[in-house]
């Protein structure tokens, strides 16, 4: 039980076998402790020197050959005392060190994206509860969803299509979208800020991706089970948009 608690204390295995042999024998020499404790003793001098200097044992030079002799048990408390007093001491540094850290820290900030991956059947629910969210994140850039739609999305989600032009937080929002079917955009019924550019090259895109906001949501339609990812990253969201009027901006020149 003595060994564990001293290892409680930082000792090892070899430290503590040479404390004890010491403060068994009251004082001893470095090569008696190595027969004693069967230790080499070479292993006990570096031992020693580590017990030393946190000031289990010391060292008696008052003889030709060095000996060593145990500090009184009950020092151990001081030890504790002081150890404690260093942690106090580091604790009221630690305010000013990350202070004074922070400011040697790049200023640039790169801000962690948070992602939601919404499976099948919540997706609905998903829509319907985040629309206030990204409209209200959209009119602080320029009102508008811009990206491009896989025509399913169209088939599977037409119902909350229809839903989102008669919310209340839709006012005065616009969609500027781009396909590649015009066929199936005639189920959805015609809402004056909702406009479609159709564009050849995207026929190959297998996903739904809109920039709003500070938002980049990706739908995936076109298989079973659907899913839906939200990046909430202004960065991200930026790139995409400016994507997006770029092509819009290419096939209006067109027309």
């Amino acid at each position: 039980m003595t060994n564990e608690l001293l290892k409680m204390f930082g000792l090892n295995d070899t430290e503590t076998g040479v404390y004890l042999t010491v403060l068994k024998a009251g004082i001893i020499s470095p090569a008696e402790v190595a027969v004693s404790a069967g230790i080499k003793r070479t292993t006990v001098y570096s031992a020693a020197k580590e017990l030393i200097k946190r000031g289990l044992i010391a060292e008696d030079l008052s003889r030709k050959t060095a000996r060593l002799t145990a500090v009184p048990p009950k020092h151990l408390a001081t030890l504790v005392e002081e150890e404690q007093r260093l942690v106090d001491e580091k604790k009221k540094q630690l305010s000013p060190l990350i202070a004074a850290l922070e400011k040697e820290a790049a200023t640039v900030q790169y801000p962690v994206p948070k992602i939601q991956f919404i499976a099948e059947e919540d997706i609905n629910r998903f829509l319907r509860q985040q629309t206030p969210i990204w409209n209200a994140s959209a009119k602080a850039v320029d009102s508008t969803w811009w990206g491009y739609q896989d025509p399913t999305l169209v088939e599977q989600y037409i119902d909350w299509i229809e839903t989102y032009w008669q919310q209340p937080s839709s006012a005065d929002m616009h969609g500027k979208l781009l396909s590649s079917e015009a066929e199936i955009e005639k189920r959805v019924t015609g809402h004056p800020n909702r406009e479609i550019r159709f564009w050849k090259p995207i026929k190959e895109i297998t996903a739904t991706s809109w920039a709003v906001g500070d938002y980049m949501i990706m739908v995936v339609t076109n298989r079973s089970p659907h899913y839906l990812v939200e990046i909430h990253d202004a960065v991200i969201a930026h790139n995409l948009r400016e994507f997006c009027k770029g092509v819009w901006t290419e096939l209006t020149k067109r027309n």
